[in-house]
């Protein structure tokens, strides 16, 4: 069995703010070593302009975010994935946003850095987004191989890019932090989600940003966890809060023997 969280936030520009907030959510909620703990899409600062988040960024392996994110998770024995924040590149006026997986020792186990970049126009109170400004976006497809089964990471705008999960292979579990606007959450968030799980086979923890930032900016909320034939197990609709199922993923089995769509599938990613 496995205790899947996810922690829905309307973080702030203050990241010990944020970090103090997660710190409370977890002491709050049943947290087992079981435990595969998902915070949103920037999660430790959000609600600022995008140019000041350079001067947040951490280099790898160093900062007060992946410190106390990695503290958290040797305290309660869990797995956390950081969300995204911030990360320093080669590039000086460029960061990257990176989502890791903390284990139940504190180490970093997958580092994943959001490949696809929100560069589109919104009918909403913000208009235009456009993350590549600031944003050098990633390369490679992370699956972490845990005990606890193999996490495909990914992040807010890439589950409108199936190639991604096909690539991953086999997953247990998809970790998906998120920062969906109000406008394209009520139009797609619930369909994308779900389709990401019924065709992946596999367990999608989807924690998202709520409410309204201090610039303006409205996320969706309505944080989902969803099971591999579709089931919405827990949602949170817009309240900040803590959602969690414990599930056993060897149900994907019995799902997968049923119906084998992976062997079926004929086209199929280069990356596999």
């Amino acid at each position: 069995m496995v205790n899947l969280v996810a922690l829905q936030m309307t973080s702030t520009p203050d990241v010990d703010e944020n970090l103090d907030t997660v710190a409370q959510a977890l002491a709050h909620a049943d947290i087992a070593n079981d435990s595969v703990v998902v915070l949103p899409e920037c999660f430790a600062c959000f609600g600022t302009k995008d140019g000041e988040l350079l001067s947040v960024a951490e280099p790898k392996d160093s900062g007060k975010i992946q410190k106390r994110l990695s503290a958290l998770a040797k305290q309660y024995q869990c797995y956390i994935v950081s969300g995204t924040f911030p990360m320093q590149t080669s590039d000086d006026s460029k960061f990257s946003a990176a989502c890791l997986l903390f284990g139940p020792n504190g180490e970093t186990l997958a580092d994943y850095r959001k490949i696809h970049l929100f560069d589109v126009s919104v009918n909403d109170n913000t208009g235009s987004y456009k993350e590549s400004r600031f944003t050098q976006p990633g390369e490679q497809v992370v699956v972490a191989q845990t005990p606890i089964g193999n996490i495909g990471l990914a992040v807010c705008y890439d589950v409108r890019f199936p190639g991604l999960f096909t690539a991953m292979g086999d997953i247990d579990i998809l970790v998906l932090p998120a920062a969906f606007t109000q406008k394209t959450g009520e139009a797609h968030w619930h369909t994308l989600v779900k389709a990401r799980a019924i065709e992946k086979q596999c367990y999608v923890v989807a924690a998202n940003q709520t409410g309204v930032h201090q610039n303006g900016r409205e996320t969706f909320g309505h944080s989902l966890i969803v099971s591999p034939w579709g089931e919405t197990l827990a949602e949170l609709p817009t309240d900040k809060g803590v959602i969690q199922a414990r599930v056993d993923t060897s149900r994907r089995q019995a799902i997968q023997q049923n119906m084998p769509v992976a062997e079926h599938n004929r086209f199929r990613s280069h990356f596999v």
